[in-house]
């Protein structure tokens, strides 16, 4: 019959081969992440998109976020959220939505104020 010694032993070998397995799993994962994530820098790089030096940064970025734990499914308050922000691509020949079309209302009357500021700066600088 074993001992308790022996159980112990056992359970502790067990724990440290069970983390060394996941670290080695997790290794393995990262590396793949980090080639996906170099892999469509480079392609970024290559179209113009992005510089070498922010793809670099990008890189970084994607592995700093890959490393960091999971939270359990809630985000506190002060972090934000997990999910990307949505983007609408629209075709040519498709019609703005109603939020859009405001959106471009908002635009058009933010860069009419920037243009009479200018103006109004180019004069108090004439005076």
């Amino acid at each position: 019959m074993p001992g308790f010694g022996d159980i112990v032993q056992k359970a502790f070998y067990l724990g440290v081969g069970l983390a060394s397995y996941a670290g080695e799993k997790a290794g393995g994962k990262l590396a793949q992440v980090r080639s996906q994530v170099q892999k469509l820098a480079d392609e970024m790089v290559a179209k113009g998109e992005m510089n070498t030096e922010e793809a670099r940064r990008f890189v970084d970025d994607m592995m700093k976020q890959a490393q960091q734990p999971q939270a359990s499914g809630e985000t506190s308050p002060e972090t934000p959220p997990s999910e990307p922000r949505r983007i609408e691509i629209l075709e040519e020949d498709e019609e703005p939505t109603v939020k859009q079309a405001s959106t471009d209302e908002n635009v058009d009357k933010l860069r009419q104020e920037v243009l009479d500021l200018q103006d109004e700066l180019k004069r108090l600088q004439r005076d």
